[in-house]
């Protein structure tokens, strides 16, 4: 359909609505792409599983979705074997979990597949796999965060450095606090510099105290210095650290390694999940705007009862009610200037469109549209329904 014509009913105003009912940016892609459709079984079946999403959210509430964002470069990272970061990993094991929690969500002994055969197809799809997403789980707190038991060696590192760090600060805190060298401190307190521990001492004191010099204070008043004392212990905790870092590559590649055999199944819970976030988007408009799913024609008739346009307010919007093509085909309205003539003309467009594009539309049960070839325009002026102009 010429999205000229679709413009004029302010179509793309419904379908900035129905983007904000989705979680994904794959359902929200889907719904930002929705367009009429002049197949009738296409329609019908568009229809039916809107049906199904309202009818299943009303029996068991509506599922959650994670949104995982565009992955492309996370899979194609895994598809030339390269090792992930905690971030991709955590999206990966999330798409995972998700999938697990709405084939549960799907699980209810009142939800049968006769009942809903569209959605229960897309929900047998998923797939979901327990242990991998506990073993990513446990491995990764948060974001950029590995827990000390990912891996035994990553536990022995962590406790070394920590017990070093300890000993270090136990060390300088017997100094800065010793009656020898507590009038050489410019504050009671260690601190860090260049990755290694220092203590703050006054800048005529610097050479009191045997050590290297890390950094000055910005009035200059004081200098963060590195006791000889703790050289060889802080030389350790920089080794460790490198270890760890080591450890943690190794441990986010054995990770990666867990996601390979499944890239098929993860790009198939993309398209599945996101497909579900926009079937059960368009549940959540039809809820929003009080809308119903009308009957398909197989005759060129349009029937709308107390069919009210979805972009003015439902408190104030004033109902039409419209019945073309049963017993004639061209219908002329006339009345004064802000009589509603254009208002009635867009609705009856718009709801066409919107019916044709598998949305739900704000009027009563027994109303019904046809699927035409297309649907044309010819307006004299710009209206914006929406700002009631």
């Amino acid at each position: 359909m010429n999205t000229n014509h679709l413009e004029k009913l302010e179509y793309n105003k419904i379908l900035e609505q129905l983007n904000k009912f989705c979680t994904t940016q794959y359902g929200k892609n889907l719904a930002n792409e929705l367009l009429p459709s002049n197949e009738k079984t296409k329609v019908i079946s568009l229809l039916q599983e809107t049906l199904e999403a309202i009818n299943l959210s009303t029996r068991n509430s509506f599922p959650s979705f994670y949104d995982a964002g565009d992955i492309k470069i996370t899979l194609k990272q895994l598809e030339s074997m390269q090792s992930l970061n905690t971030k991709s990993l955590l999206n990966l094991a999330n798409i995972l979990k998700n999938a697990e929690e709405l084939k549960t969500y799907f699980d209810k002994d009142f939800i049968t597949s006769d009942s809903f055969p569209i959605l229960s197809n897309l929900f047998n799809m998923l797939y979901s796999n327990n242990s991998i997403t506990s073993k990513i789980f446990s491995c990764i707190i948060e974001e950029n965060i590995i827990d000390d038991r990912a891996s035994k060696e990553l536990y022995s590192i962590r406790n070394k450095k920590k017990n070093l760090e300890q000993e270090i600060r136990s060390k300088l805190n017997n100094m800065i606090h010793s009656s020898s060298y507590s009038k050489y401190i410019q504050e009671s307190i260690i601190t860090i510099r260049n990755e290694r521990f220092v203590i703050p001492v006054k800048e005529e004191y610097r050479s009191s105290i045997k050590g290297l010099i890390h950094d000055v204070s910005n009035a200059g008043s004081t200098v963060f210095i590195e006791p000889l004392s703790i050289f060889e212990m802080n030389n350790e905790i920089h080794e460790l650290v490198n270890d760890e870092n080591i450890e943690i590559e190794k441990i986010l590649s054995e990770l990666t390694k867990l996601f390979v055999p499944i890239i098929s199944h993860i790009k198939d819970n993309l398209d599945i999940i996101g497909k579900l976030d926009f079937i059960f988007a368009k549940a959540k408009y039809a809820k929003s705007i009080d809308a119903i799913i009308p009957k398909v024609s197989n005759r060129k008739e349009i029937t709308f009862k107390n069919a009210r346009h979805p972009l003015i307010n439902k408190e104030t919007v004033v109902p039409i009610t419209l019945t073309l093509g049963k017993d004639f085909s061209t219908l002329l309205i006339t009345g004064p200037n802000t009589g509603g003539k254009t208002v009635t003309l867009k609705t009856v467009g718009l709801l066409t469109c919107m019916a044709c594009s598998g949305l739900a539309i704000p009027c009563d049960e027994s109303s019904s549209i046809y699927v035409f070839d297309n649907v044309y325009t010819d307006i004299g002026d710009d209206q914006d329904i929406s700002s009631s102009l």
